[in-house]
C-alpha cells in the first residue's frame, strides 16, 4: 500500500505564542508537517518561494505584508500553493478581499483543532473550507457575481505596490526606511505616496492611516 505524503505546511502568524501553539498541535500528526514559521506577509512569501509547501496557514493582520496581499502574491507566484486563512475577523470587509485574493479558505480562529485539520486537508487537495459564519459570506458574494458590479471603494484604485507601500506608511515607517525596505530610491517612494494621497483624496499621514485600516491592510490598534 502506498503511503501519501504528509501536507507540507507554513504557518505565518505574527503572534508568537499562537503561532507556536498551532505548531504543537500540528506536530503530533503523521499527515501534516510543518515546514516553517513566519511572523509577517513578506516573510510569508519568501518562505513559499523556499519551501514550495502545500498549504500556508495565514494570518490576516501580519505587518510588512499583510495577508491579503501576501495571499494574493502567493498565489499568482505559486499557484500550486494553497491558503487557508486563520483570522479573528468575520466581517465581510476582511472576508472578501481574502477570498478574491486567491484563498481557498476562510477559518475562525474560535473553531477547533479538528477543524483546523479539515480545513488543511481540505485545501490542500484542491476543494474549498469555510467556517459556517464565513460560508454565508461567500455564498452571497457569488450570487453578487450575476449582478451589476459594486461601487468601487478608494482602496480599489490602488496598485499592489501602493498598496505594500500605504501599509507601511500606516505602521509608520518613514520614505527612507521603505526605500531600503523595497529596495526603491527615496523619491520612488515619494512619488507613491504623492499618487496614494491623490487617488485616496487625502493631504496627511493620518489620513492615510484611517484609509489603511478601513479597507483592512492594518488593524486600528497598529
Amino acid at each position: 500500500m502506498t503511503t501519501r505524503a504528509p501536507i507540507r505546511v507554513v504557518l505565518a502568524e505574527d503572534h508568537t505564542i499562537v503561532r507556536e501553539g498551532l505548531r504543537a498541535l500540528l506536530d503530533v500528526r503523521d499527515d501534516i508537517t510543518v515546514v516553517a514559521e513566519v511572523a509577517d506577509g513578506r516573510a510569508a512569501v519568501e518562505a513559499v518561494n523556499q519551501h514550495r509547501p502545500d498549504v500556508v496557514v495565514m494570518d490576516l493582520g501580519m505587518p510588512e505584508l499583510n495577508g491579503v496581499d501576501a495571499t494574493r502574491q502567493i498565489r499568482k507566484d505559486f499557484p500550486a500553493t494553497q491558503v487557508l486563512i486563520l483570522s479573528m475577523h468575520a466581517g465581510e470587509e476582511y472576508v472578501r478581499p481574502a477570498i478574491r485574493a486567491g484563498a481557498s479558505g476562510y477559518l475562525l480562529k474560535g473553531s477547533g483543532l479538528s477543524d483546523l485539520v479539515s480545513a488543511i486537508q481540505a485545501v490542500a487537495r484542491g476543494d474549498a473550507f469555510f467556517s459556517p459564519a464565513i460560508a454565508k459570506i461567500v455564498l452571497f458574494e457569488s450570487r453578487r457575481g450575476e449582478r451589476p458590479a459594486r461601487d468601487p471603494t478608494p482602496g480599489d484604485a490602488l496598485t499592489n505596490r501602493e498598496r505594500e507601500i500605504l501599509q507601511l506608511v500606516a505602521e509608520g515607517k518613514s520614505s527612507p526606511e521603505i526605500a531600503k525596505q523595497l529596495q526603491l530610491s527615496v523619491k520612488t517612494v515619494e512619488g507613491h505616496r504623492g499618487r496614494i494621497m491623490a487617488k485616496l483624496d487625502v493631504h496627511h499621514v493620518a489620513g492615510l492611516v484611517r484609509h489603511a485600516i478601513r479597507i483592512g491592510l492594518v488593524s486600528a490598534d497598529t
